[in-house]
């Protein structure tokens, strides 16, 4: 680990307490909106991933460790920490959340960009379907006991399309390795993470909806 790493650490780890510290204290009287805040805001770490010289200082010093202490905060934690569930969102989806950075960073280490357009979907998209959804959602759907709103939908397609392309963009401007830009790959992976969202529930989809569009865009743009 060199200094350039040990420098984006700590601006990473100071960054992730700021927003903890501002949904927790800030928007404690609005937990959802608190919730979705800290979803989002946390998930633009994905920017800082390509200024670290080897991925695994991430897994090993960041995403791993954020994924322990959050699993001692879920109801399957062998210690019971009193007030499990904070005012920003249920504690297994925050463990769901911090774990598929972790997995998706060891697998594609090579490929870190991959990870960060896999990220965007869970991070933007489902964001801010849920906060749209809410306010503003009128066509209601369930599958598989799960409510959604096409509102809701709709947005995190539109979303996840932009966000998408904005961060492809941003990692092809500071000359990380990128293939050559596809936006019809895009927008297909993106309706296909819109889908997935749909039908998981629970905080599932923090896992389901990463998972998937990673293998998506390493078939599109690597193997094929």
């Amino acid at each position: 680990m060199i200094w350039s790493d040990i420098l984006a650490l700590i601006i990473v780890y100071i960054y992730v307490a700021a927003i903890f510290v501002i949904s927790e204290l800030v928007l404690k009287t609005k937990p959802e909106v608190s919730r979705k805040f800290l979803h989002i805001m946390v998930g633009n770490m994905i920017f800082a991933m390509p200024f670290f010289s080897d991925p695994w200082v991430m897994v090993w010093f960041l995403t791993l460790p954020i994924t322990i202490a959050l699993f001692f905060l879920t109801e399957y934690s062998p210690i019971k920490i009193q007030n499990s569930v904070t005012e920003s969102g249920h504690a297994l989806g925050l463990f769901f959340y911090a774990g598929i950075w972790t997995i998706l960073i060891a697998i594609f280490a090579n490929h870190i960009w991959i990870v960060a357009l896999a990220i965007v979907p869970m991070v933007y998209g489902d964001g801010f379907a849920a906060l749209i959804g809410q306010k503003f959602g009128k066509v209601k759907y369930k599958v598989f006991g799960g409510e959604k709103s096409l509102e809701g939908s709709l947005t995190m397609l539109v979303v996840t399309t932009v966000m998408s392309v904005f961060v492809w963009m941003v990692f092809s401007t500071i000359g990380y390795p990128m293939p050559n830009f596809n936006l019809f790959a895009i927008l297909g992976i993106s309706a296909v993470a819109t889908i997935c969202e749909a039908l998981s529930y629970g905080g599932i989809d923090n896992l389901t909806v990463p998972a998937l569009t990673s293998i998506l865009y390493y078939l599109v743009t690597i193997t094929i």
